[in-house]
């Protein structure tokens, strides 16, 4: 049943060793890395091109939420298929909602799960990232792409606008006229362009990009998880503070790192010529 199971997943998900599989319906969970420090999360609704929707969305809220309890999980890695990340909203379940249904419910309003985990999420895009797909991508700290990527918002086409940040994380990616270009269009980029613009910060074949993203968690797993933490947020402010603001507040995170043990241990560490050991603290 295992080697079944196996041979269903992507080529990239199958070069190393299994360590857990997850009970969810529509993720794919285990652990990776040498040391198990990276939690790879599998979208998989291949059925749909893995597009979004609330029972989903419920399994990724809830599979970050044991990654960030676990002490053992430094960094996530968030994919799809090698056909498709995620594309878009699943439009079926949205057909038939009115006004008073997504003010009622504050529909799209768990969307933004990954923009408030604590821990680097790194995405890895290969196939289709549209509507939703490239809102969700855009909510991660890092995006590798494969070469055959795209990415995009097409929901005016549909007589609507991107509704779970695409509006406003694109531009602040991509800049004002691409943003424009894009949403007003319906029109993707490839990868290359979407490198090009900053959108993504590697490309690499599709075989290869989940594992390479696999690899810089590995990395990011080595450094002090406090200071990571305390580093994401401080690059996370410049999207909500003026320049000035955001100076002040680096500059506070900065100084905070000087009450750590953890800092002292990579300063003593550098001046001794030899790795640090890093306790959390």
């Amino acid at each position: 049943m295992l080697r079944k199971f196996c041979s269903l997943l992507p080529r990239q998900l199958r070069s190393v060793n299994m360590r857990y599989f997850s009970s969810y319906e529509y993720l794919r969970v285990e652990k990776r890395g040498e040391s198990g420090c990276v939690q790879l999360i599998q979208l998989h609704r291949p059925e749909a091109l893995n597009a979004l929707f609330e029972p989903l969305l419920l399994e990724l809220g809830e599979s970050l939420r044991v990654g960030e309890a676990d002490e053992s999980v430094a960094a996530f890695v968030l994919t799809g298929s090698e056909r498709s990340f995620a594309a878009g909203a699943d439009i079926k379940q949205m057909e038939d909602k009115t006004l008073q249904d997504c003010i009622k419910t504050q529909f799209l309003s768990n969307w933004d799960v990954l923009a408030k985990v604590k821990k680097p999420v790194i995405a890895a895009v290969n196939g289709y990232a549209l509507g939703g797909g490239c809102e969700v991508a855009m909510m991660c700290d890092i995006i590798f792409a494969g070469e055959k990527a795209k990415f995009g918002q097409p929901e005016i086409n549909l007589g609507t606008i991107p509704g779970a940040g695409g509006t406003q994380r694109l531009i602040r990616a991509v800049g004002k006229s691409l943003a424009m270009e894009m949403c007003l269009s319906g029109l993707p980029i490839d990868a290359k362009k979407a490198l090009s613009f900053g959108l993504v910060s590697r490309v690499y074949p599709p075989d290869q990009v989940v594992g390479e993203a696999i690899k810089l968690g590995e990395k990011i797993a080595k450094q002090s998880k406090l200071i990571v933490s305390i580093c994401k947020e401080a690059v996370n402010s410049a999207y909500e503070l003026s320049l000035q603001e955001g100076l002040k507040c680096e500059k506070r995170l900065f100084y905070t790192t000087f009450g750590t043990d953890d800092r002292r241990e990579g300063m003593k560490a550098f001046v001794e010529k030899r790795t640090p050991k890093f306790v959390e603290n």
